[in-house]
């Protein structure tokens, strides 16, 4: 020690109240940079930009979701589609990440972390990589080719396969959270549709398809109670695998108008469904046979009771891949639901086309705009000379068509005679006696399921997808392990003598989109004051915010809630020299679920405010009484 100076010590440093190690001056105001180290959660040692770039909305209209994150201090965006995390919006990430981590855990799950970089020849050999796919690529000075991974199955399928050679080694359930990318055409909707994004996947792995499906049922139960944990409102849909492959995939779903997914449920029936999942059958007793009155041409018979009614046909186009197949779907524009209401304008489902099209042998492209221009210019190029133009028509289960379309009423404008087109016509499901079902599903339409109920839509927002794979990347990228044969399924059975044999991984992907979800919860709970988390995610349960000239009330406040270790709660202490109004306004827009006021009450009283906006709760509770009292608000968020 230096002679003649004497430290005086001080709760900490950095303000009014603490002296300088070596006594040569006291501070005489607070310092903007000063940090306390008294243990307790501060406002003021906790970076939180609120305000940001966002404008606020009309007083009562509910904020953009994405907007809000921003003034309330979660996010930034740094470029198109990519986001940086700050403080606040860190910690929503994090304990969603530990809330993920328990369920994981729950299912024998060990944690894993893959590199972001992937081989372009590895996703070759899978057949993902294709021209146009949204996959970031570079060279590394090597001219070696690589690949920012928006997914992980082929890594993590060539590491488990040179790891695992007997079926004794398996089950194995691995999972990661970690960065993923996608080159994203167009960004959109803050985090739920970026370039960059935080994403968690299982992969499974089994050596029977048995012992496979009983794992993808364990699976979709943690996934259950995940969801359950959070409190909010969600839909399980059987969905479309997809470009991931297999042959069983359900999606987890909250409603969101912004949502980009369209999910059916069914009044009486316990049927969930994506639309996407189409097949382009018409299932319904009613779509089996021809309508009993038809018009020449185009025209469709709607019939109810002894009365038919003519509705206009839309037409909708789309061209194969290779552009030298045409498809033009009749449809009725309109149907009867209820013959007392107007009719119910229609629309083409796309992916039920799709899949029409596939059993015909046609590989479709619906994301091509202005099909009929690519077909025609296609026709008059070189690439086409030898090839017959061909046009497809598909005719929907309402629309009975008595002679081929002339070729003048759709095809205005290409250079092509009649003759010179291959033209065909399918009514009914390639290889089956099913009509067509080519229109979507609406609001009170009968269910195709049970037939009885009414079906109702939703738009949705995916934030969790399960996929049984089967062998889709173990065969292709040879993962496979020895079994004996007592321990396959009895079709998998070698008729040979040999004991073992050497069978392919069965496989299950199991995903969820952790930084989806923090927008989506965002979305759901939001109301025209700002953000309102739910207990499991939210940054911090409780706020404690005082008035001015109560602040070391307002830490005794804070000790209380968070002095007994076993059942301490996650607070924070609003100690800003700011207004009551302006920090309770932000309190608010952050969204902390339950706020503690140390004002008035406290003063007349010895009484606070306890405040819960999406329980409706604004009660006066005394500081013995309040640990318990917000224990059990907590507990219904």
């Amino acid at each position: 020690m230096i002679s003649g100076f004497r430290p005086v010590p001080g709760r900490y440093f950095g303000t009014s109240r603490a002296y300088s190690y070596f006594g040569i001056a006291r501070l005489s105001r607070t310092s903007k940079c000063g940090f306390h180290v008294d243990g307790r959660s501060r406002v003021s040692n906790f970076w939180i930009p609120t305000g940001g770039i966002s404008k606020k909305p009309v007083q009562g209209e509910k904020e953009d979701a994405n907007d809000l994150l921003i003034r309330g201090g979660f996010l930034r965006q740094a470029y198109s589609g990519i986001f940086h995390m700050l403080p606040l919006g860190l910690r929503v990430q994090d304990k969603l990440e530990r809330l993920i981590d328990k369920h994981m855990r729950s299912l024998g799950a060990s944690k894993v972390s893959l590199s972001s970089i992937s081989a372009q020849e590895l996703w070759e050999q899978s057949g993902r990589l294709k021209e146009g796919s949204e996959v970031f690529r570079f060279l590394d000075r090597k001219e070696s080719r690589f690949l920012l991974a928006p997914t992980h199955e082929e890594e993590i399928t060539t590491l488990v396969g040179s790891l695992s050679k007997s079926y004794r080694d398996l089950p194995v359930r691995v999972y990661q959270i970690s960065r993923k990318y996608r080159d994203e055409q167009r960004p959109r909707q803050g985090l739920l549709r970026g370039r960059e994004f935080i994403m968690k996947d299982l992969y499974t792995f089994d050596y029977n398809v048995e012992n496979a499906l009983k794992t993808y049922v364990s699976v979709k139960a943690a996934y259950t109670e995940l969801f359950n944990e959070l409190k909010i409102p969600y839909l399980v849909a059987a969905a479309d695998s997809g470009n991931m492959g297999g042959s069983l995939s359900h999606e987890f779903h909250f409603a969101s108008a912004k949502g980009e997914d369209t999910v059916i449920s069914c009044s009486t029936c316990d049927s969930v469904y994506n639309e996407e999942l189409a097949d382009g059958k018409a299932h319904n007793i009613d779509d089996q046979q021809p309508q009993a009155s038809h018009s020449p041409g185009f025209d469709t018979g709607e019939v109810s009771g002894e009365s038919t009614r003519a509705v206009s046909v839309g037409l909708w186009m789309a061209v194969s891949h290779d552009k030298n197949t045409l498809l033009r779907c009749w449809f009725p524009q309109y149907t009867l639901q209820d013959p007392t209401q107007p009719p119910t304008e229609r629309e083409v489902n796309s992916h039920a086309v799709k899949s029409i099209a596939k059993a015909a042998g046609i590989d479709l492209d619906i994301s091509i705009e202005n099909p009929l221009h690519q077909w025609a210019t296609h026709i008059k190029s070189d690439e086409a000379s030898g090839q017959r133009p061909r046009v497809l028509d598909l005719y929907d289960s309402h629309v009975r068509a008595y002679k081929r379309p002339p070729l003048t009423d759709t095809l205005e404008g290409v250079d092509c005679a009649a003759e010179d087109i291959d033209f065909s016509k399918v009514d009914r499901f390639p290889g089956t006696n099913n009509y067509l079902n080519l229109i979507r599903v609406h609001e009170n339409d009968p269910c195709s399921k049970c037939g009885h109920g009414l079906t109702k839509t939703h738009k949705a927002t995916e934030l969790g997808h399960t996929f049984h794979l089967g062998t889709r990347y173990s065969d292709v990228l040879q993962a496979s392990v020895v079994v004996d044969q007592a321990h396959l399924d009895e079709a998998d059975r070698s008729p040979s003598s040999q004991k073992d044999q050497v069978m392919s991984m069965q496989m299950g992907c199991h995903g969820i989109g952790v930084s989806r979800m923090i927008s989506a919860v965002a979305d759901t709970l939001a109301d025209s004051k700002g953000l309102n988390w739910p207990r499991a995610i939210a940054p911090y349960e409780v706020i404690v915010v005082p008035a001015k000239g109560l602040e070391a009330e307002a830490e005794g406040v804070y000790d209380a809630l968070t002095s007994e270790p076993a059942s301490a709660l996650d607070a924070i202490l609003d100690d800003r020299d700011k207004q009551m109004g302006w920090k309770l306004g932000d309190a608010d827009l952050i969204g902390y679920p339950v706020i503690i006021v140390v004002g008035k009450g406290w003063k007349k009283q010895r009484s606070l405010e306890v405040q819960c906006r999406r329980l409706n709760v604004r009660e006066d509770v005394t500081l013995e009484a309040l640990p318990e009292f917000v224990r059990s608000l907590l507990e219904k968020l």
